[in-house]
């Protein structure tokens, strides 16, 4: 199972399994070998080493003995009080991205989000413009010239007047990985710039007429969310930008500092694979995070531990089972209701079993239904089942619509 940690291999629609877990349990009945691979093992995986549960192999060096890139951390905070501007791009960036184009070597930038900004307000009123399905602000993506949802494809015109007020005074907030692309092309006018991200990619031919692009140096730089931080092998590409290495670490997820770390270390590993030496540059404004600081070290280790000691203060996940309860329906009073009597049978739950909620989700609309939470953690698995099941006979016996209550064992995503 190559890149064992991705947070893909776990389906987000019903049935929700993972398919790692599933390789492992069917290894089990034919009596054969797993093999998770990852340069940043998922936190229980490398837990279920300490346990005895898998062996550890370890390749602590590169292919042929070629060294890691040097990282550096630029402190974007510093940056601004230095040149007042509140710029993209960081002075380092920059001169880092000019001597590769001068010496005609390639560069990656990521940044992990979509569109040209991500999100659109008033500056009169301070309305920020949502979408019509769901309770999360519209982003702006230039190429199109439209506002756009990303959960829901929801999509309309940028309007010329707030629809609240009535200003003219429309401002656009926030950066994604277009507004990247279009910023390099200020920059460096002769420079070939691709961008990679679900915008960009929507066939198979589009994904592979970029990369094979970029791979036959028929561009300079690549620009792109995490479609680009692993798996990529590029002789010539000898310098990684990190636009922002905090975009995931404000998320409300247990796991947000582990994806962080994962994905910094693993786009860093793009740049000097070959006989070039590589260099990253990772701009953030939170230079201090432990995931940030690890990441831009290499050193998975020391951040397994910090998390881990987190993880068990918490008692998340791989100290307890977890799960998330969804209630949802596309009549509020009726998701507060259901939620209601799930709190109930929750409250029965008895001792080792830990409830947060049921409260508003994350998203609390999302696709035209209202939402409602509650995370169990549970330091019993079979206890926790017991509960999830009577959940269910409970759901229905009340003759609850179908899709109204979810329950997700082992949940990737808390939104």
């Amino acid at each position: 199972v190559d890149e064992e940690h991705d947070q893909s291999y776990k389906q987000q629609e019903t049935p929700r399994y993972h398919g790692r877990d599933v390789a492992i349990v069917r290894a089990r009945q034919l009596s054969a070998v797993v093999v998770l691979g990852s340069a940043t093992p998922s936190l229980e995986s490398r837990y279920n080493v300490a346990k005895g549960k898998s062996a550890l192999l370890e390749l602590p060096d590169r292919v042929g003995g070629r060294p890691m890139p040097e990282v550096e951390i630029v402190d974007m905070r510093q940056e601004f009080l230095e040149t007042r501007k509140n710029a993209l791009f960081s002075r380092r960036l920059l001169e880092e991205l000019e001597a590769r184009l001068g010496a005609g070597e390639q560069s990656i930038l990521l940044l992990n989000r979509r569109g040209f900004s991500s999100a659109v307000a008033c500056r009169s009123c301070g309305e920020r413009i949502g979408c019509e399905n769901c309770a999360v602000g519209l982003t702006f993506h230039r190429r199109d010239n439209r506002l756009l949802c990303h959960y829901c494809d929801y999509a309309m015109r940028v309007p010329k007047q707030c629809p609240a007020c009535g200003s003219d005074y429309i401002h656009f907030l926030g950066s994604g990985s277009e507004k990247v692309e279009d910023e390099l092309h200020q920059h460096f006018p002769r420079a070939r710039v691709a961008r990679l991200d679900r915008d960009t990619a929507q066939g198979k031919d589009s994904y592979e007429r970029i990369l094979g692009g970029f791979r036959e140096h028929q561009f300079d730089i690549l620009v792109g969310t995490q479609m680009i931080a692993k798996g990529h092998d590029i002789a010539n590409v000898t310098l990684v930008g990190v636009v922002s290495a905090d975009t995931g670490l404000g998320l409300p997820d247990f796991r947000a500092a582990e994806r962080t770390f994962q994905l910094l270390t693993q786009v860093a590993g793009r740049a000097g694979r070959h006989h070039l030496p590589g260099r990253v540059v990772v701009q953030s404004l939170n230079p201090d995070h432990y995931a940030v600081r690890h990441a831009a070290k290499q050193d998975y280790g020391a951040f397994y531990e910090k998390e881990l000691e987190f993880r068990r203060l918490m008692r998340y996940p791989p100290f307890s089972a977890l799960a998330n309860i969804l209630v949802r329906s596309e009549k509020e009073e009726e998701a507060e209701r259901m939620s209601g009597m799930v709190a109930g049978l929750l409250r029965e739950a008895g001792a080792g079993v830990k409830v947060l909620g049921p409260a508003e989700a994350p998203v609390p609309r999302l696709k035209n239904e209202f939402r409602r939470q509650a995370l169990v953690k549970s330091a019993s698995r079979p206890r926790l089942n017991e509960l999830l099941r009577s959940i269910q006979r409970y759901a229905a016996e009340q003759k609850w619509p179908a899709g109204a209550l979810v329950i997700d064992v082992d949940p990737f995503s808390l939104l």
